[in-house]
């Protein structure tokens, strides 16, 4: 019988102890405060890179308006659109937006980024160390498209400059997929793993690109 008591005033001080309750508490807490404070930190470095890379397109697009096109087969000048029958070419000197043929339309033209474009190698050197870690120039895509409002027949061809970044990824430095499953998620697909970084561009009208630095 004192063995019988003895063994419930045992199992009676077992169930009181608490010593342990803060260890435990802490092993369920510390997977949820690691991934809320690395998710933090990803969501950080994403919100900076879009926000630099956003300044950096505006960078990008004044300079490219003003330097030598980055893109072969953009013309030097305006040249006279096509001559309709019966009707006197325009002069030299008529500004483009007289007349829907006083200019010719080259369309656009576009290309990706190269090293061997000195106004490329200019642009990335400056807004390079802004994007994220796996850009390089040729995620640049440069844009050069006609509009009819600018410059004047026989003149330096004024064309509307895009600068656009693309195809880029941005890469988690968290485990957040696996936090999330220590803390108890079940569906973890996707998190923390490599996303699509947003393309983003800017557009402005361009200047003289005949000038170049001298510009």
């Amino acid at each position: 019988m004192r063995a019988q008591n003895r063994i419930a005033a045992m199992l009676r001080r077992l169930r009181a102890d608490q010593s342990g309750a803060t260890l435990v508490e802490f092993a369920i807490v510390l997977p949820i405060f690691l991934l809320i404070f690395f998710a933090l930190i990803d969501f950080g470095r994403l919100a900076f890179h879009y926000v630099t890379a956003e300044k950096s397109m505006q960078v990008a697009a004044r300079i490219a308006a003003v330097r030598p096109a980055a893109c072969a087969g953009v013309p030097q000048t305006h040249q006279r659109g096509p001559v309709l029958l019966g009707v006197a070419p325009p002069r030299f000197g008529t500004s483009c937006r007289s007349g829907a043929n006083v200019c010719a339309n080259p369309g656009p033209i576009a290309c990706a980024g190269s090293a061997s474009s000195a106004t490329a190698q200019e642009i990335w050197g400056i807004i390079g160390p802004a994007m994220p870690n796996d850009a390089t120039i040729a995620n640049l895509r440069f844009i050069y498209s006609y509009d009819s409002n600018l410059g004047f027949l026989g003149g330096p061809y004024v064309p509307v400059v895009t600068v656009e970044i693309r195809n880029l990824t941005f890469e988690f430095v968290s485990p957040l997929g696996a936090l999330a499953a220590l803390a108890g998620a079940t569906d973890t697909v996707g998190l923390g793993a490599d996303i699509v970084f947003p393309s983003m561009s800017v557009s402005l009208p361009g200047e003289d690109l005949a000038l170049g630095e001298a510009g």
